[in-house]
């Protein structure tokens, strides 16, 4: 089943400023569908979105060697 988002309440979701979703649907970046003069987003194609566009971050370990001196890998 679709739920669908208004722009506000996808704005929410996303954390960002409506204006930031209508910038990014003028660009074609972000999925919606328009139902007459009124953007809609499906939770499932926008939670899609954000996986296929994170960015992985790196991690930093941190290790002790047998003097417990610290240092990082």
């Amino acid at each position: 089943m679709f739920k669908f988002m208004t722009v506000e309440e996808v704005a929410n979701y996303l954390r960002v400023t409506e204006k930031t979703i209508y910038r990014l649907l003028k660009q074609g970046k972000i999925p919606a569908t328009k139902v007459g003069n009124q953007w809609r987003f499906d939770t499932n194609s926008i939670d899609e979105w954000l996986q296929r566009n994170s960015v992985p971050m790196k991690v930093k370990r941190l290790c002790l060697d047998d003097k417990d001196n610290p240092f990082t890998i």
